[in-house]
């Protein structure tokens, strides 16, 4: 994938139908190679595929497919490609005649369309039904065909608007491999629309996550799961814990065991696990009695079942006992619903790993300072801000008086520096002149 070369990009894009704002300045570049996924609820996802293709014009914005600007073209000229949802093939074409239609309204001759044709047949392993009907095949196999068609144009860019929606869960999952294993053969850039999680995870290179006609996040699949901006995102991908809290004390300075940070202003919270929590502050925007919200996944969460002893404390952010209210077998997972205080928190394992607990059972909940992540009142997430000033800060947030010495000390000697060269400059132009001058009064 060539980093520096973006194919697609979109300039603060906006389509609105009537009173209904479907796109709502949406931004975004996609590298050459790279399969970017547009994940979210109803939100606008297919629109934005629609405009990229040219089937729907913006209201306001720009489309830019390898610099040049298409937002005023046409479908047919713009070098891309769309693979459909319900696949939209011909029901009296044959599987061949299906993925060289494109080919023959562009004008190629029937001999070198057949042989392209069949030559990404056999790329999605549809060979040995080039003479089939529609009609004959399954939906795994129409989705091929689909697919194939849009590859023998050979598009700068391929759109595909969740193509594989309309097939079962399993030959879903096994087209999601086939179609990773295409792209990386092919090299082709692609913007995925799709509803599913798992497979926006399993495909994209990054995702971008909508949200009423909005761009609110896009990174890496690990990036969004493991650093959300806010708390949509948050609570949009996969499942977690949240746990509502309350602000009571701002000027934290005495840490428990395992809560020391790489610095930051924190407050702690008042939390319905009936333990202290301990949220960042960075901006030193909370007061006491502020609402903050702590997310927690269950994957993140430690469950023994020690008669309920905490034994070590050390490198713990949340630990306390509960009560297995719910074991819930979930095919190859068991799940966990724990009463822990005021509240109750889910966790799961595999099978393998199950554990040795009945509903009733006492257990210990505990996870790691750093598995737990807050939000605001309004959602945002709140963070861990060091500081700008170039000092360094203790734990306790305040400056480290030898780093703020040694920057003092720098700054002087600099600027002792300048100044000598300064001076010594301009002397010597004196210097030069003066003997310029008394060489023109000897001449005289």
């Amino acid at each position: 994938m060539e980093d520096d070369v973006t194919v697609l990009e979109l300039d603060n894009i906006e389509k609105s139908f009537g009173s209904l704002t479907a796109v709502d300045g949406v931004s975004l570049s996609v590298k050459e190679g790279e399969l970017v996924c547009l994940l979210g609820p109803c939100c606008g996802k297919s629109t934005t595929l629609r405009t990229i293709a040219g089937f729907e014009s913006p209201d306001t914005g720009a489309v830019l497919i390898n610099g040049q600007d298409v937002t005023g073209m046409s479908p047919d000229e713009r070098r891309c490609s769309m693979v459909f949802q319900d696949w939209a093939l011909f029901p009296n074409k044959t599987v061949l005649e299906n993925v060289a239609f494109g080919l023959k309204m562009d004008g190629v001759s029937t001999d070198r369309r057949h042989e392209q044709a069949r030559e990404k047949l056999a790329l999605v392993e549809m060979s040995a039904h080039a003479a089939d009907m529609p009609g004959q095949l399954s939906g795994g196999q129409k989705q091929r065909v689909a697919l194939a068609r849009s590859l023998t144009l050979d598009p700068e860019l391929l759109l595909l608007d969740e193509p594989l929606s309309n097939l079962d869960r399993k030959l879903r999952e096994s087209m999601q491999l086939e179609l990773k294993e295409i792209q990386r053969q092919t090299e082709k850039t692609m913007v995925y629309v799709t509803h599913d999680q798992d497979e926006a995870f399993t495909l994209a290179d990054r995702i971008s996550i909508l949200n009423h006609g909005r761009v609110i996040q896009t990174g890496a699949p690990a990036e969004v799961y493991t650093d959300p901006i806010n708390r949509f995102v948050e609570s949009f991908l996969g499942t977690t814990n949240f746990l509502e809290c309350t602000v009571v004390a701002t000027t934290v300075r005495e840490m428990p065991a395992g809560e020391a940070t790489d610095g930051g202003s924190r407050v702690q919270l008042d939390s319905p696990l009936g333990e202290p929590l301990y949220a960042p502050d960075g901006s030193n925007q909370l007061s006491t009695g502020d609402s903050v919200t702590a997310s927690i996944r269950p994957e993140q969460l430690t469950v023994s079942t020690n008669d309920g002893s905490h034994g070590d404390q050390r490198d713990r952010a949340v630990l306390a006992t509960g009560t297995v209210q719910r074991r819930l077998h979930r095919g190859s997972q068991i799940r966990y619903e724990i009463a822990v205080g005021d509240a109750e928190v889910a966790t799961e394992r595999r099978i393998s790993d199950r554990l040795d607990v009945e509903e009733g059972s006492t257990v210990s909940v505990s996870c790691s300072p750093s598995a737990v992540t807050y939000f605001d009142a309004v959602g945002s997430r709140l963070r861990w801000v060091q500081p700008t000033s170039g000092y360094e800060r203790n734990w306790d947030g305040s400056q480290r008086r030898d780093r703020c010495w040694s920057f003092r000390w720098c700054c002087s000697i600099y600027w002792y520096l300048s100044c000598r060269s300064a001076i010594c400059f301009g002397l010597g132009w004196l210097n030069a002149l003066r003997w310029a001058h008394t060489r023109k009064e000897r001449g005289r």
